[in-house]
């Protein structure tokens, strides 16, 4: 589909984590070759961070070379990145690559990022690394299922959509009221950018998801056993060495690094890695599929379905005809 101005409508592909987002995302890249020349934006919180390549199931050498990517290894482990930086860049980047007469295809499971392209993002203070401190300082001493507890008290709806373990999101959420005095929960009324339009249109995200979810629980516990094969400790080994790296990143934070910094911590024994990293794996599993379900334009393909692959590209290629027939 092109816009008004012959440019290439971008288009999106989403899912939970091992969904085959990577392996669909070049299959739609292969098949519109050469007619369509396709660039890849990730849409993903962990790919922007360089050294971070076995955690994070980032695409290979040779996947990276078979298609333009963008927006990994942006990142030093040591850096943030934030969800209106991701705005701020992958809107940059789909002119640029309409202007070179290519098709964006945005790919990724931070689910935070598409909606902040898609409907504006909260106007909220930034983090304030005092504040964080006193948080670490006061969960160390109570521990995280307490602080859900107050966030319950000054913020209901954001509690009540949290776990209590969900240490990363339950102190921004406190530190949002700290800094501000609001609570997070009314941030979500006034958005940036919530007057323009959308760069996805209708009908132009597609969403691989599980119509059994063993079928995802499956491959998310070969893939973690297969990242501890292919060297993941090491990888966090050599995060730990340089020194300054700590868990209060959001680097270290992403699922199975902070597992692995934790074992190697002594905080939780080695032979439980696997089982906490699948946990919390499928945990972020659980939350990508329950942000997509409040996405209703999307357009689901059962990923455990025999044809997904060639269901996903019959779609793109759909969506992509115009008026003059192309298909």
């Amino acid at each position: 589909m092109r816009t008004d101005a012959g440019l290439l409508a971008p288009i999106a592909l989403a899912g939970p984590t091992a969904s085959g987002k990577t392996a669909g995302a070049l299959a739609i890249a292969a098949a519109l070759a050469p007619r369509v020349p396709v660039e890849i934006i990730s849409v993903d919180s962990a790919l922007v961070y360089r050294g971070m390549d076995i955690g994070t199931a980032k695409p290979t050498p040779a996947e990276l070379a078979a298609v333009p990517h963008h927006l990994i290894d942006i990142r030093d482990p040591r850096e943030a990145y934030s969800a209106a930086e991701f705005v701020q860049d992958a809107t940059r980047l789909i002119a640029d690559i309409q202007a070179r007469g290519a098709l964006p295809l945005l790919v990724g499971g931070t689910m935070l990022y598409f909606k902040a392209l898609m409907d504006g993002i909260d106007d909220m203070p930034p983090a304030d690394a005092a504040v964080r401190a006193r948080l670490d300082q006061r969960a160390a001493a109570i521990g995280w299922p307490a602080m859900h507890a107050e966030l319950a008290r000054i913020d209901p709806p954001t509690a009540a959509r949290l776990a209590p373990g969900d240490s990363q999101r339950i102190q921004r959420a406190l530190e949002v009221w700290h800094v501000s005095g609001r609570p997070l929960s009314s941030f979500h009324t006034t958005k940036n950018g919530a007057d323009r339009p959308s760069p996805i249109a209708t009908g132009a995200l597609f969403s691989l998801e599980p119509q059994d979810r063993a079928w995802l629980h499956a491959r998310i516990a070969e893939r973690f056993t297969a990242m501890l094969a292919a060297g993941f400790l090491d990888e966090v080994m050599r995060l730990r060495a340089r020194g300054d790296l700590h868990l209060q990143l959001p680097s270290m934070r992403c699922v199975g690094y902070r597992q692995a910094w934790e074992s190697l911590d002594g905080t939780h024994p080695l032979a439980t890695l696997p089982e906490r990293g699948i946990a919390a794996t499928r945990q972020l599993a659980k939350r990508q599929i329950t942000w997509l379900r409040g996405m209703p334009d999307r357009h689901v393909i059962a990923c455990d379905g025999p044809h997904a692959l060639a269901q996903l590209v019959q779609a793109a290629r759909e969506r992509l005809q115009t008026r003059e027939g192309w298909a």
